[in-house]
């Protein structure tokens, strides 16, 4: 064989070996064209959801629905089993077509009091003393009322007592739960009060009144009675028959 056929031997070799080469890049690359442009099920959301919807809640009121996407349109940590966010909560707003992804979700405890937080409910934070938190008693899920009393007018005379707020969840019962919390020092409590009434009321009995104390509530099958208040004269004249009743209401006129 001579120099010159061995040389178009290896140059015919070569070309075929890069035409194969080619083949094989062009059947690769389409194949990956076609895995990318096919479609998978996820899970997206049908409406808005706000920040702090529980999963139970998604669920129960059918808030997903299923949708096709190409694979290369797929969102990280995009979920195709709504069962997978059954004990979780939205941690961030969730829009309406937008992709349902774990990252949007943490666990309730990862979450702390903001997983009982939802429409007009805020936290909010009191300090007082033990017996006023009612301290190594309370737990975080019960329930209170806050009782305060405070003046009405510029005198001594002019003093009520009454519930200010009731029925109010402890999410966060007092620093270091324990019964060696002193009269004299204090701990925090955190409760989940509404935004308009009871957050402006147990702030105000908080910081105004002549003093105020927390309820413990019953576990299960709770209810209020009436609305009512106490005054000086109430507590005087209360239980008594009307001859003394009688007798404090004219020395109260004098």
């Amino acid at each position: 064989m001579t120099y010159r056929v061995r040389n178009i031997i290896v140059a015919v070799a070569l070309a075929l070996a890069a035409a194969m080469l080619a083949l094989f890049y062009v059947a690769n690359y389409k194949r990956h064209v076609q895995h990318s442009e096919s479609t998978v099920s996820v899970l997206v959301a049908k409406g808005d959801i706000p920040v702090g919807t529980s999963g139970a809640d998604i669920l129960k009121h059918h808030m997903l629905v299923t949708s096709k996407v190409v694979q290369r349109s797929i969102v990280p940590g995009a979920i195709s089993n709504a069962d997978q966010v059954q004990n979780l909560v939205t941690t961030g707003p969730i829009y309406s077509g937008e992709q349902v992804t774990l990252r949007r979700f943490a666990n309730h405890v990862q979450l702390g009091p903001r997983a009982q937080l939802h429409g007009t409910l805020r936290a909010i934070s009191l300090e007082g003393d033990a017996a006023q938190l009612l301290s190594g008693t309370i737990k975080s899920g019960d329930h209170v009322d806050m009782l305060a009393t405070w003046r009405y007018c510029g005198t001594d005379t002019c003093i009520v007592s009454r519930d200010v707020a009731r029925n109010l969840l402890v999410l966060q019962a007092p620093d270091g739960v324990t019964s060696k919390l002193g009269t004299s020092q204090t701990g925090s409590i955190m409760l989940a009060t509404s935004d308009r009434h009871d957050a402006q009321k147990v702030w105000w009995a908080a910081k105004n009144s002549i003093g105020w104390t927390l309820a413990l509530r019953p576990v299960t099958n709770a209810t209020d009675s009436p609305e009512d208040a106490e005054s000086t004269g109430s507590m005087t004249v209360d239980g008594l028959n009307q001859t003394n009743a009688n007798h404090f209401n004219q020395v109260g006129a004098k």
